[in-house]
């Protein structure tokens, strides 16, 4: 509870005092003017919170003026400050409008006497290099402060030559043979050149400048054989190689015989450290000589330190298609055994080393080979997989280091990942991890259930013999509350939450309770409920929610726990449900409804204006309307037998020409019934469209909500509607796709199910009759039966982000139009901020934000015209991309009829992907449509019954300017 209330806190911006932008600033422009040094320093460094809250250009250009003022005229100490604010804050520098301004207070400092003056102010010009690359007077001040005879003006002068060369393409050719002949020329001391090289690695712009840099870098290595030089020039040499792209291969190639031949330690570990980077940047340009020559360093080499770095290199390639040109050579020929025979040998020797990390990335080889090739005959390989990993997990559990905790992270992820792609595996990985849980220390218990639950997921291998293990485990764990037995018992329960597919037993529940009486804080219970509503088990997370009701200090937590309480006893309500009793079932719904409603209220009761809880009130009023549709589909079924079809039915149904009046009034009541479920089915679309920053699983979840709608109205169509058109080829679901959750695997068996049952008797019997409002009703409770799931972003949100629009012209006050001349186009000006929770792009990034801007005529004034039905609205979308989160664009529109128009801008996101999100906001301003004073003028005239000669006299002179 105490997390939840801190961040509720944090977002708030307790204890600080709130002020609109323009106040802000003028709090901070006081500081800025004050006499004393420290408060004019203090009031510098505030302004980097000040662009984070307010991270408009109108406030960040003003800002960035006075920063420039104080640059011009303070002392150095302030002009670093002015620095660090600069460097702190280089995304909002495109915002500044006056960048000419900007540059020339700041750039005026450059002609001072003082070496350091201008050794800040090149500081400065390097930071701003992304906004001012091509500036020659800028670029003239860099190359004549490269000759300075003070070194910290030379630095300076390398910082922002290195900035300028990544951003400039001319600055970069034109520095090049000026950085040549300093690197090469003898008056330049050794350390200088050691700043001077890294600037080559930005030569990347175009083929021939790369070209030439990497002539002189062969040259350099060649030349100064010391270590330090060579170590630089060599990493200056990849990352230029990575850059251009085009010669990574002769790099990698380069990097492994230094590996092989020079005998300097410090030389190999770059060289392995190098080799590292260009596996993680581009795996798919190592060819099987390259991967064959570092595993023959890699065994022969006697050093472990090199071989843990070698190893580390061949695992990163092991997970990529690397691994795969490696195993794919041609058939039957010896040297291919041969070097096929090497990664592996090297693998299986690495699997007992007694060096942990050797150990890791050996068993981490071993898992990649059997995963990526799945089509080769691997069973020796997989068994000295599942060997290495049992051997490593015995050897970290025992101890809680922290190197030891991060190996057996890699062992119990390669577990997962062995269990997914080779299952008849599963049972002897759980077996030694459910054996060495008894001796494992806390900290390596907590991965371990992490990763039983994992594999618990994805196959059902945790047998009920199992759980007596895991509840003897339970009991063990003692009255200790350290935070490591805290999340013991959430991991643990969560394992058994798992396995335990059915419903719990009492027996468990009571040790579960115990153990939470004796020696957990209020936290963990509320982690635990947590896990049983995820896992289905609402029973259990109903007693915890209701224990913890009087524990929680705010009233919003109370409303939150409460409304959690109901929604758990309303699906527990659900459990009882059985087939062909419809009338217990239509009691369960409506009693499950009653504690809904309940419900909604307390978490409507629990929002706040900063947390607004809109997913969830949103999938709970679908959950209560859906529950609603099953409960009127029921008692439409029901109907069949309280209201048969009258005596006259089939005269209606043959003078109508409608058969399906011969069922009476069922017909109509099937049709607003399957209207419904289709209507709710978009529903939980908008509600999937609407929630961005949700996690896959949540995602599917309400997926499976829709398709269980969809699949009723296609059930209602295909029995009873219309049989004839019924197609069941698109409603077939896919046997090969990959089930998430327990709950994912038993939505989809019932919808196989459904569509079996309502296939068999699609067009064996004419609708309506008692099979097939009886299939119908199955269909609803076995829907029902599945204990439905509250994912992780009903409690949790991982990743945030909210977009905050500006429009202008905008009024003073909200309510007050802005004017506009009828025979005038207004130009709305977009501007926007992308903000971002602690976790950005975590499940998704924005790829570009799409601007939909509409209007509607809310009151008329004057006279009606004949106007074209084009000028009547205006409608208008643009996609923007937005750049260090920021975004802006136009749009023109027209208001020829008069009166009072509401614009409405609408944004929504488009991800990497090119799925549409409708994350929102939505912003609307007013506009009133004035006459224009000529048209005014003209019409008054003709009503005052002036004579035509004289307006058309007039109209001349006005065309006329």
């Amino acid at each position: 509870m105490a997390a939840s209330a801190k961040s509720f806190l944090a977002d708030a911006g307790y204890g600080e005092q709130e002020l609109d932008a323009n106040s802000a600033l003028m709090e901070l422009d006081k500081g800025l003017r004050s006499g004393k040094l420290g408060e004019q320093c203090e009031a510098v460094v505030r302004f980097p919170r000040l662009f984070q809250k307010y991270p408009f250009p109108i406030l960040i250009n003003s800002a960035f003026l006075k920063l420039a003022d104080v640059f011009r005229v303070g002392n150095n100490f302030l002009r670093l400050c002015v620095l660090k604010v600069t460097q702190q804050s280089e995304k909002h520098l495109e915002k500044i409008l006056n960048v000419d301004e900007f540059v020339k207070r700041v750039f005026s400092v450059i002609h001072s006497n003082d070496p350091v003056a201008r050794a800040i102010t090149l500081r400065m010009l390097g930071s701003m290099a992304s906004i001012i690359p091509e500036r020659k007077n800028a670029h003239h001040s860099i190359r004549q402060s490269l000759d300075s005879h003070d070194n910290v003006e030379v630095e300076a002068a390398i910082f922002a030559a290195a900035n300028f060369s990544a951003q400039s393409k001319d600055f970069a050719a034109g520095i090049c043979n000026k950085i040549s002949e300093m690197i090469q020329g003898l008056a330049t001391p050794v350390d200088l050149k050691l700043k001077l090289i890294p600037i080559l690695q930005h030569m990347h712009h175009d083929a021939s400048l790369a070209s030439s840099s990497r002539q002189l870098l062969q040259q350099l290595v060649t030349s100064y054989p010391s270590t330090k030089m060579v170590i630089v020039t060599l990493h200056t040499f990849t990352l230029l190689a990575a850059s251009s792209l085009v010669d990574i291969p002769k790099q990698i190639q380069l990097l492994l015989q230094y590996l092989k031949n020079d005998p300097r330690k410090a030389v190999k570990r770059l060289a392995i450290q190098d080799l590292k980077l260009l596996a993680n940047k581009t795996p798919h340009t190592w060819s099987r000589e390259n991967i064959q020559a570092l595993c023959e360093s890699a065994l022969h080499t006697p050093y472990d330190s090199l071989k843990l770095g070698m190893l580390s290199v061949l695992s990163t390639l092991s997970g990529t298609i690397a691994i795969k040109q490696y195993f794919s050579s041609a058939p039957g020929t010896a040297a291919t055994t041969a070097r096929s025979l090497d990664l592996v040998k090297l693998a299986q020797e690495c699997c007992y080393h007694n060096n942990r990390g050797i150990a890791a990335h050996g068993v981490r080889i071993l898992t990649n080979i059997s995963a990526s090739c799945q089509e080769k005959d691997l069973l020796p390989l997989e068994q000295d997989a599942v060997f290495g990993l049992e051997a490593l997990l015995v050897l970290c559990s025992q101890d809680d280091s922290p190197g030891a905790q991060a190996t057996l992270k890699i062992t119990l992820t390669c577990m997962v990942k062995l269990v997914k792609c080779r299952p008849h595996l599963s049972q002897s990985v759980v077996e030694s991890l459910l054996t060495q849980l008894h001796s494992a220390q806390d900290a390596a218990r907590i991965l371990m259930c992490h990763c039983l639950a994992a594999i618990a997921m994805q196959l059902p291998v945790l047998a009920d013999g199992m759980l007596g293990d895991l509840m003897d485990l339970y009991k063990l764990i003692g009255r200790s509350a350290t935070d490591k037995k805290q999340e013991l018992l959430v991991s643990l329960a969560t394992v058994i939450f798992v396995s335990s597919q059915k419903a719990l037993s009492s027996e468990i529940k009571t040790v579960i309770k115990q153990q939470l009486e004796n020696a957990s804080n209020g936290w963990t219970a509320y982690r635990i409920a947590r896990q049983a509503s995820r896992m289905g088990n609402h029973d259990m997370a109903r007693e915890l929610y209701q224990s913890l009701l009087t524990q929680v200090a705010s009233e919003h937590f109370y409303f939150w726990l409460n409304s959690l309480k109901e929604f758990s006893h309303a699906e527990q309500c659900l459990t009882g449900l059985q087939e062909d009793n419809y009338s217990s079932a239509l009691s369960c719904i409506a009693e499950a409804l009653k504690s809904y409603h309940k419900g909604i209220a307390s978490l409507t009761a629990a929002s706040t204006p900063l947390n607004p809880l809109s997913f969830q009130c949103g999938f709970v009023k679908l959950r209560i309307d859906l529950l609603q549709a099953f409960s009127q589909l029921i008692c439409t079924c029901n109907s069949l037998k309280t209201s048969p079809p009258p005596a006259i039915a089939t005269t209606i149904a043959m003078t109508s020409g409608n058969d399906l009046q011969r069922c009476g009034r069922i017909s109509n009541q099937m049709k607003h019934s399957m209207e419904e479920f289709r209507n709710l089915a978009t529903r939980y679309g908008d509600l999937y469209q609407s929630s961005f920053d949700a996690d896959s699983t949540t995602l599917k979840n309400v997926e499976l909500q829709q398709q269980s709608c969809l699949l009723i109205s296609h059930a209602i169509e295909a029995l009873i509607l219309d049989p004839e058109s019924a197609n069941f080829q698109e409603y077939s679901s896919n046997g090969t796709a990959h089930v998430e959750s327990e709950y994912e695997r038993r939505m989809m068996s019932v919808f196989n199910h459904v569509l079996e049952e309502v296939e068999s008797l699609n067009r064996k019997y004419a609708p309506v009759s008692y099979l097939h409002t009886a299939c119908l009703c199955n269909a609803v409770i076995a829907l029902l039966k599945v204990p439905l799931s509250f994912q992780r972003y009903f409690f949790q949100k991982l990743q945030s982000t909210s977009i905050k629009l500006a429009l202008s012209p905008s009024p003073r006050n909200p309510a007050e139009p802005i004017a506009v001349q009828n025979n005038q186009q207004l130009a709305l000006k977009v501007e926007g901020v992308v903000q971002h929770g602690s976790k950005p792009g975590l499940f998704r990034k924005i790829q570009s934000v799409c601007l939909n801007v509409s209007s509607v005529l809310q009151s008329k004034s004057g006279q009606d015209y004949k106007i074209p039905i084009d000028n009547m609205t205006n409608e208008m979308e643009q996609r923007v991309e937005p750049h260090n989160d920021y975004f802006s664009t136009q749009f023109l529109l027209n208001f020829v009829i008069l009166g009072t128009h509401n614009i409405t801008v609408e944004s929504s996101v488009i991800d990497s992907n090119g799925i549409v999100w409708k994350t929102g906001p939505k912003t609307t301003i007013f506009v009133k449509s004035l006459e224009d004073p000529y048209s005014q003028q003209v019409r008054l005239q003709q009503q005052q019954g002036q004579p035509p000669s004289q307006q058309q006299q007039q109209r001349t002179a006005y065309s006329r300017f």
